[in-house]
Formats: C-alpha cells, sequence, structure tokens
C-alpha cells in the first residue's frame, strides 16, 4: 500500500469513528432517554372488587366486564413482568376519609374499609370512587415509596415513567350520596408536587427544569437540546399528566408555562410552551406516522398497545404491532405477561420483541445501539411491597 493510500484510508476511517456515537467499554451508545422504548402497564394499582361488590357493580353498571382484571403490587411489575412504566389514578382528599364508605360496599352489605391510611389527609389512588375502588396501593405516597424502594434496589434500570390521571369523583354517585371530592386548583396541584417530592428527591426526579435551557421555552429546548443522556439518568423517575382538560391543566400551567419548578410533565401538544410530552393512546392508522413524526421531532409520547379487552378476547396483535412500530417510548397494556388474557379466551401478551425490558427506538434509534446494553441486570425477584 502506498503512502498516499494509507493517508486516504487512516483519513476515512477517522471520519467513520468521529460520525459514530461514543461507545465506552461497556459498549453502551451514548442513547437519550426518548431513544428507547418501553411497556408500561395500564392502571397499574386496579384490583377487581369481591363476588359481593361485583354483584352490584354488574346490577348497576352496563360496562362492569370492563372492570375485570387485576395488577400486582407495583415491585412484582418492574421485576418479573420487566415494565418500566406505571399509570396512577390520583384522587384529592385534603381532609382524609372521603373515600372510606364506598356506596358498592354499602350495596352489598359490606363495611366501611378499615384502611387507616385511608383516614389520613393526602391523595388516594383508586379508579372510580364509590363504584371501582380496588387497588394494591391506596395512597400515592405508598405507590411511591414502593417504586422508590424497588429503584433503591436496583439503582442500574433505565427510568420509570409514572403516568398520572388527576381525577374526581363521579357526580351520578354524589347525588347518591356517595363522596363528593374537592376541584383540582392551584393549591391542591401545588400540594401534588410536594407530595412526590417527600418520596423523590430532586436528584431522583427528570423533570422540565432538567431539560429547558436559558431563553427557550420547554419545548424550543427539547426539540433543539433533546432528552437526558441514559447514563447520566439512570435509578431516577419521570411524572406525566394524562389529563387534556384545561380545568386541570390550566392551574396547574399558571404560573409555570414552561413548567418551571414542576414536577410533572403535561400532556400537551406541538406549539405550546410546555409541549415535551404527549399523550396520544392510538397508535392504529395514520396515528402511527403522526406518532412517529412526534417521536422524531423530538417528543416524548405514550400510546397504548391494547384496550380492554378487545385485544384479549380477540387475540389480534394490529394494534399492538402499530404501537410498537409507531416508537412511542411509553407502550401501555394490561396484558404485560403471559397468561393475564387467558381468563378472556386467549394467550394475548403486549411484550417488547425478544421480551426485552428496553429497546432501541424502532423510529430514532442510534446507529450502535443494542438492546442488550440498555439495561444492565437488576434483580428480577421483586421486592416485597
Amino acid at each position: 500500500m502506498s503512502r498516499v493510500t494509507a493517508l486516504l484510508a487512516a483519513t476515512a476511517l477517522a471520519v467513520l469513528t468521529s460520525a459514530a456515537p461514543a461507545v465506552g467499554t461497556t459498549g453502551r451508545s451514548d442513547v437519550r432517554i426518548n431513544q428507547i422504548q418501553t411497556m408500561a402497564t395500564h392502571n397499574s394499582y386496579h384490583r377487581e372488587l369481591t363476588d359481593a361488590e361485583k354483584d352490584v357493580q354488574r346490577k348497576t353498571d352496563a360496562n362492569w366486564w370492563n372492570l375485570q382484571y387485576s395488577h400486582p403490587a407495583i415491585p412484582h411489575q418492574f421485576g418479573t413482568q420487566r415494565v418500566r412504566g406505571i399509570e396512577l389514578d390520583v384522587f384529592p382528599d385534603p381532609q382524609g376519609g372521603l373515600y372510606t364508605k364506598p356506596l358498592v360496599r354499602r350495596d352489598a352489605g359490606l363495611p366501611p374499609l378499615q384502611d387507616p391510611s385511608l383516614a389520613a389527609p393526602g391523595f388516594k389512588v383508586l379508579h372510580w370512587a364509590d363504584h371501582d375502588y380496588g387497588t394494591n396501593c391506596s395512597t400515592l405516597a405508598a405507590c411511591l415509596r414502593q417504586v422508590r424502594d424497588w429503584s433503591d434496589a436496583n439503582p442500574g434500570h433505565v427510568p420509570l415513567t409514572i403516568l398520572t390521571e388527576l381525577k374526581s369523583t363521579d357526580p351520578a354517585k354524589e347525588a347518591m350520596g356517595g363522596a363528593k371530592s374537592p376541584a383540582w386548583d392551584a393549591a391542591l396541584l401545588g400540594a401534588l408536587d410536594a407530595e412526590i417530592r417527600t418520596v423523590f428527591s430532586e436528584d431522583r426526579l427528570i423533570t422540565a427544569d432538567d431539560l429547558r435551557k436559558p431563553g427557550l421555552s420547554l419545548e424550543e429546548s427539547v426539540l433543539k437540546h433533546g432528552w437526558p443522556r441514559l447514563e447520566s439518568s439512570r435509578g431516577k423517575v419521570m411524572f406525566f399528566m394524562d389529563n387534556s382538560a384545561p380545568a386541570v391543566q390550566t392551574p396547574y400551567l399558571t404560573g409555570h408555562p414552561n413548567l418551571e419548578g414542576r414536577v410533572l410533565f403535561t400532556n400537551s401538544r406541538p406549539g405550546r410552551p410546555d409541549a415535551a410530552f404527549i399523550g396520544w393512546n392510538d397508535p392504529l392508522g395514520a396515528n402511527t406516522a403522526q406518532i412517529q413524526d412526534f417521536v422524531r421531532r423530538g417528543y416524548y409520547v405514550r400510546t397504548r398497545s391494547d384496550v380492554p379487552f378487545t385485544e384479549a378476547r380477540s387475540g389480534d396483535t394490529t394494534r399492538l404491532k402499530a404501537a410498537l412500530d409507531s416508537g412511542a417510548q411509553m407502550i401501555s397494556t394490561d396484558f404485560p405477561v403471559v397468561g393475564l388474557s387467558a381468563r378472556n379466551g386467549t394467550d394475548y401478551v403486549a411484550e417488547l420483541p425478544g421480551g426485552a425490558t428496553a429497546r432501541c427506538n424502532p423510529v430514532i434509534a442510534q446507529r450502535g445501539c443494542r438492546d442488550h446494553t440498555l439495561e444492565p441486570r437488576v434483580r428480577q425477584a421483586p421486592q416485597q411491597p
């Protein structure tokens, strides 16, 4: 080989090397947290009620069948089910004791709930006050402590995503003598942020303050500078607000248009200063390309791979495939492992290809990204709640 040829070859190699993402001795490329994809559970706290209460639900709710699913305790979901995201429905209870006497229990001839944590002020986690209250962790603080404790035992995990739907009581149940929750206002939303921070210190949270750059909106910061790097985000959590209604979002954003000082990323849309997270539940049809566009532009997206109980009854994986192909970073399911759909007549399961815990995002994965390097081996035996 001539000296000129050798010089050209060396130059070409240098160019190729400089264009490739940095890869350390572990083999992990310089991946950002929006460049991976994980599975999550929908209504992760949900537990079915007793047979007597189900009889009441059946008589009073034409869609009672929609409530017939249960999730194990959150540490089991992170452990043996390999999910990396959960969803919690949160009700305000500033005085305490508001949800201790569900109408469905009364009508089933059962006594009020005796859980002492329900009597204390704070935020409660359940699906439908007075009708479908079954939960594997009754307070927000208790649910989050389970997340934190599992994270403490498995510090190398990819960021855990926590979707919160901020709920209110049903006017129809209120009229029947059921609980009446206070409206979500600035004070309650501030208290929600504060309660989350009693469980997770600032160094364990990924918030808008970590993404926003001086002189730029949150959206501009995300689209121009991207999300944090995975290696600096291990062992951390992110909180998203599922609600899109102004009644909840407006008091959260007032005085915080770029989510300054806030914990939750709001469910936003392109063009708004707070736009970083987008909830887009349906991945089918033209929605696949729409989500792919959001992902390519730099937004973090949540979608769903199944809805109760269409896929569980048919075994159809069309929606699951669309969700995976969309590149949405958070894909929610009620059926993360084999066996949960058997009661519905199929073996439907929603998981990443090959049963991975996390995979390189199919739409925006960095060159050199390898699924097996995204998360080191973590404790698969779940911690006791």
